[in-house]
């Protein structure tokens, strides 16, 4: 009997899922959402240069991490009109909810949410964290999350303007990005940010390879190299994919790659370089697969990678190459490389989880632990850092969280922005197994906000019009 309601249950999930997709329905309209679009949408255009004016504004007015939580104040604002939104709309909402919020994805970042809070209230109870230090956790692993939830609601709602007008809205700011990255590297001093306030109460104004000076990494208007690198990832993603595509503007975007691609290589971040080939990788494939020319290109890149190592092996000795590729040199002066960092501390955060696989709580873990009365854990790798907060079923969830929406993205693959964001997740989730990529403010915002967007759409099966509306 079990067995038989089991499988009756697996069959009515199926035919549910798909009917879904054979009857996605129009977004609803309503006023608010247009509003509560257009602050997401400011939002987005300015978190590019959140550390730049945050910094420079406390350098004026004080008040460092009080300005810095600008964003999660409108994060609340528009959260309280996305609620009014969905109570006002209730007959549409529960159509919508019928599609999104039964399902698998949405129920496990319920779940997942109440569990890093379950997680951070026990974990504070037992004075395992502090209150800064749990507030900042639950900032830090939630935010993008909800970003994502409101954007998504919103543009179902008819607030549909981050969509519709994606392109100028990331590609015009990342543009000003690139423009002052090159100009730190070419015209303007080492130390320019220190008239900016940058130093060390905010950001070190000077980044380097090795603790190097003639190895400057640039870090624009971001909080430093690496979340510079990892904005690079989505921004040459998104200019690869326009490139593929027939346009009038192609000589514009062909140089706008070349620039983002120069601007990455000087951040000297070798996750991000690794990140954007796996992402611009995906791309190429998606566009050959059906062509001939997939396997010429798949030799070529063999023969390449074979080249490369090839070269690497003849230039190991080579201190400009060890520098570049491994941040280090048989001269080095520093106790401990940071390779072996990276190794040692995601070899500690693996430990951790094995000790307590139940979780130490949010906000034990990742940047958030800084504010900690107990030494910081920085596993330097993001999954792992799940792991320490909330345990090995935390982890299955995030991880699930982003399979599935990995898979929602793939079912809108005739969707420029749906290929743009599944093959930057591509990179970037490869970067987060190096790095905190998902706490750093801009990418995490911005590509979560472009995906809450772009699942709102719904799919299309059908040709003529709707499929038309569907690849816009």
């Amino acid at each position: 009997m079990l067995t038989v309601g089991y499988e009756y249950n697996i069959l009515g999930i199926v035919s549910l899922m798909k009917s879904i997709k054979s009857s996605d329905p129009e977004p609803q309209f309503d006023p608010l959402a247009r509003y509560l679009s257009i602050i997401c949408a400011v939002i987005i255009v300015l978190l590019p240069f959140h550390a730049f004016l945050t910094v420079w504004a406390a350098s004026l007015i004080g008040h460092y991490t009080a300005l810095r939580l600008w964003k999660e104040v409108l994060l609340v604002v528009v959260f309280a009109g996305a609620v009014i939104v969905a109570a006002r709309n209730r007959p549409e909402w529960s159509a919508v909810r019928k599609i999104f919020g039964s399902t698998v994805p949405c129920s496990l970042a319920k779940l997942y949410g109440a569990l890093c809070v379950s997680a951070v209230v026990i974990a504070y109870a037992a004075g395992g964290v502090t209150f800064k230090a749990a507030v900042f956790g639950l900032i830090l692993d939630l935010r993008f999350l909800t970003f994502f939830g409101i954007v998504w609601l919103v543009s179902a709602h008819g607030g549909q303007l981050i969509y519709k007008y994606w392109r100028p809205l990331l590609l015009i700011p990342a543009a000003a990005v690139i423009v002052f990255g090159l100009l730190q590297f070419t015209v303007l001093p080492a130390d320019f940010l220190r008239h900016f306030g940058y130093g060390p109460d905010t950001i070190p104004a000077i980044q380097t390879i090795d603790q190097k000076a003639a190895y400057q990494r640039i870090q624009s208007t971001l909080r430093g190299a690496n979340p510079l690198g990892t904005y690079m990832v989505l921004i040459i993603t998104a200019v690869s994919a326009l490139l593929l595509k027939k346009s009038k503007y192609r000589v514009w975007y062909a140089l706008g790659l070349a620039a983002a691609c120069l601007t990455l290589a000087l951040t000297y971040s070798r996750s991000a370089w690794i990140g954007s080939v796996i992402a611009v990788g995906w791309l190429v494939f998606q566009a050959l697969r059906a062509s001939k020319l997939l396997r010429n290109v798949l030799v070529t890149a063999a023969v390449a990678v074979m080249a490369f190592a090839g070269v690497g092996y003849m230039l190991r000795n080579n201190d400009t190459f060890q520098n570049t590729f491994f941040h280090t040199d048989e001269h080095s002066q520093s106790s401990e490389s940071s390779n072996q960092g990276h190794f040692a501390a995601t070899a500690s955060g693996l430990k951790d989880i094995i000790k307590y696989p139940l979780g130490s709580g949010t906000g034990t873990a990742g940047p958030a632990s800084l504010y900690n009365n107990h030494p910081a854990r920085i596993a330097e790798n993001y999954f792992v850092q799940i792991g320490q907060e909330t345990g090995v079923l935390g982890l299955g969830l995030f991880i699930a969280i982003n399979v599935l929406l990995g898979l929602e993205l793939l079912r809108r693959r005739g969707n420029p922005l749906a290929v743009v964001l599944l093959a930057s997740l591509l990179g970037i989730s490869f970067i987060n197994l190096l790095s905190h990529a998902w706490t750093d403010d801009t990418i995490s915002y911005i590509w979560w906000g472009l995906a809450g967007a772009v699942i709102a759409v719904p799919v299309q099966t059908g040709t003529g019009a709707a499929k038309k509306r569907s690849e816009q």
